[in-house]
């Protein structure tokens, strides 16, 4: 089977909510699955600009990077292709927008508590994430 690399970039995006802090997820009907928002970068797009445009589409959010926060790396195959995938995830504040606006990849996209975001999230990689994000603003998750 062959080989291909693939890279992405996304972020955890959080504020405060009225019970604490939040976290933006994106989640598609068709299959359950629950996510970080994320995607492949553009030719000669970095990384960080990736992750900022990705978050702006798949969520109606405008955000800038508060820091990078880590690297996941995994594999999987699809239409017989191995991949070697790593994704880039960056903490992320939002700066404004609407998730009302987010682009036809999630059906829906949602601000939820820590704990419920976590429990809510498909993987286990996106659920590191966000608590390796949440350990970076001296919470516990």
């Amino acid at each position: 089977m062959p080989v291909e690399r693939a890279v992405s970039a996304g972020g955890v995006v959080l504020r405060d909510g009225a019970g604490g802090a939040e976290v933006v997820i994106c989640g598609r009907d068709s299959d359950g699955v629950w996510g970080l928002p994320k995607g492949t970068p553009d030719e000669g797009e970095s990384l960080e600009d990736a992750a900022v445009r990705e978050v702006n589409e798949e969520t109606g959010l405008q955000v800038d990077i508060v820091k990078k926060i880590g690297t996941v790396e995994y594999w999987f195959a699809a239409n017989g292709i191995r991949y070697h995938k790593w994704v880039h995830h960056y903490l992320m504040r939002s700066t404004g927008g609407d998730t009302a606006n987010h682009d036809a990849e999630y059906d829906r996209v949602e601000w939820l508590p820590i704990d419920k975001a976590i429990r809510t999230l498909t993987f286990d990689n996106d659920k590191r994430m966000v608590r390796r994000a949440i350990s970076e603003l001296g919470g516990v998750a």
